[in-house]
């Protein structure tokens, strides 16, 4: 669940990386403020599985806290100190995740997984919601845990697994370009094989696409570009010309209501349900 502070404290911990002064004195600076940042996202309560009029203002401040966090941790010190190999700044945005869905999840099911997983993908399941999915067994991922004992006929040699069976799978990345692109599509077109019914969805702040890549072609349900900006190359960032933009709340409310409508209505399918209305797919 908590990513990003996860990944803050194997860096305050580690025996023998992060011991300089400055290491040690920019982690103390970055926990404070990180944890001004969870505890403000866990008093804030919504959304949740029922549409209110105030879930753009929720919405809204968990965007707001999000960018000033962010803005305080991609000071140049910081960025250099900690570089994209330690992945400090990219768990930001996975640990967002988990704030932005957590109510709606609760609102669901206790049990519901929510946050990193190994995706399940060498058996097909299909259920007809969520919900469902829920009751049976069949980088972020909000899905259902199947704790399963496999057992051959004739043998007294069981087997215990634990998978994460993924129905909406999302993908975060600091900036989105043709290779990451084709690796998502791919993962994507994997997870569907074996859960039809699931959604897989990219989440980046830059986008590093350029307008000759045809999006049609890849697998993945929705690409959200959170500061409707190109990417820019780190050390033109702290230029005194450069200007970054936010993360805006209006396109984080779509992605967010993308994924609530579709863990909230029915998924029933099948040739039966598809005879009845007269049209099949």
């Amino acid at each position: 669940m908590y990513i990003h502070g996860n990944n803050l404290e194997q860096k305050e911990n580690h025996k023998t990386k992060y011991m300089d002064a400055d290491s040690r004195r920019y982690l103390v600076e970055i926990r404070e403020c990180y944890n001004e940042w969870k505890i403000a996202n866990e008093t804030l309560v919504g959304p949740t599985t029922e549409k209110t009029d105030g879930d753009s203002g929720i919405i809204s401040k968990r965007v707001q806290l999000l960018n000033e966090y962010k803005d305080f941790l991609d000071l140049q010190h910081y960025a250099e100190k900690f570089d994209s190999r330690s992945n400090l700044h990219s768990s930001v945005l996975e640990e967002f995740m988990y704030y932005l869905f957590r109510d709606l999840l609760h609102g669901i099911s206790e049990s519901a997984l929510i946050g990193k997983s190994h995706s399940f993908k060498d058996i097909f399941f299909r259920a007809s919601s969520y919900g469902e999915m829920l009751k049976k067994p069949h980088d972020f991922a909000i899905g259902a845990r199947v704790n399963a004992v496999i057992k051959c006929s004739g043998s007294d040699i069981e087997e215990q697994h634990k998978w994460g069976i993924p129905a909406v799978a999302i993908e975060c990345k600091t900036y989105l370009d043709k290779t990451m692109l084709q690796d998502v599509s791919t993962a994507a077109e994997q997870l569907k094989q074996k859960n039809p019914n699931a959604m897989y969805i990219v989440v980046a702040e830059w986008l590093k696409l350029t307008d000759s890549v045809n999006l049609k072609k890849y697998k993945v349900d929705q690409i959200y570009i959170l500061r409707k900006q190109k990417n820019t190359d780190r050390e033109f960032r702290f230029g005194d010309v450069y200007q970054k933009n936010p993360i805006y709340a209006d396109v984080v409310e779509h992605f967010f209501n993308t994924v609530r409508e579709f863990l909230t209505t029915e998924w029933e399918g099948g040739i039966t349900f598809g005879l009845n209305r007269g049209f099949l797919i």
